[in-house]
């Protein structure tokens, strides 16, 4: 009896492995679009935009737009669903402007000293058919977003959160590119 539990144990252990999970999100891309060209990010952000009630002071980082293109790219490499080909062979290409920077306290402590802040980046992005022109998906204010102690033991530096921020973009970027158009 013994024995026949042991072969039972091990063909249903078999089965298990050989069926896996069922979960892949490659199913939810079209076929014939398996690869895409991400395009140089541009800055759409105006420097000079006067202050208003609503908004006391305008950030921005030179190049943050640069980062953003290389870290999509990057998010594309390591997700392995869509191959990164030039603007030619692409299936798909994909275009963003970087459009607000944005950062801001969020904890203070006793003596009104800072820290914690949140930085939030924001894109307008769209994924077009690169064969046919059709647009896939668009994206305004697509937003990456990060908190950070500025005190404390958690604490970084302002130049981490903001690889963390555009980290976050990218990911999302990534993401809804390969999981979806609708």
């Amino acid at each position: 009896m013994d024995r026949g539990l042991y072969y039972f144990s091990a063909i249903a252990l078999l089965c298990v492995c050989i069926s896996g999970c069922g979960y892949s999100s490659s199913a939810l891309l079209a076929s014939g679009l398996d690869s895409v060209h991400v395009d140089n990010f541009v800055n759409g952000i105006n420097p000079t935009r006067e202050i208003s009630d609503r908004r006391n002071s305008y950030s921005y980082r030179p190049a943050l737009e640069n980062d953003i293109t290389r870290a999509v790219i990057n998010g594309f490499i390591f997700n392995r669903h869509l191959e990164l080909q030039t603007k030619d062979n692409a299936a798909l290409r994909l275009e963003g402007t970087l459009v607000d920077f944005r950062q801001y306290p969020l904890t203070y402590s006793d003596d009104y000293n800072i820290e914690e802040f949140r930085m939030e980046v924001f894109v307008d992005v769209s994924l077009y058919n690169n064969k046919t022109g059709e647009l896939m998906w668009e994206e305004k204010s697509f937003m990456g977003e990060t908190n950070y102690y500025v005190a404390g033991p958690n604490r970084i530096t302002e130049s981490q959160a903001e690889k963390r921020v555009v980290q976050d973009l990218a990911l999302r970027i990534v993401e809804r590119t390969v999981e979806t158009w609708q």
